[in-house]
């Protein structure tokens, strides 16, 4: 586990350091969510939507599987 100090602020803003964002995931006017157990305060970087979007998806379809949607897909096409 990686240890390293934070400032805390007037108004008790808790300031990270470029490594900490970089390492975790945080990125400018991205949102993280809180947790707190057991005394800890847990702060995890939370995905936006267009990240989740831009993912790959990986699907695996059979032969028939394919076939069955590529049919559905014509069809809705040629619907008016």
């Amino acid at each position: 586990m990686k240890e390293m100090y934070l400032k805390v602020g007037k108004k008790g803003e808790i300031y990270t350091s470029k490594e900490i964002r970089n390492l975790v995931g945080i990125k400018p006017s991205g949102y993280v969510i809180a947790k707190i157990s057991e005394g800890k305060l847990i702060i995890e970087p939370l995905e936006r939507a267009e990240d989740i979007i831009k993912k790959p998806k990986k699907i695996q379809l059979t032969v028939e599987e394919f076939e069955k949607l590529s049919m559905e897909v014509q069809r809705e096409m040629l619907e008016p």
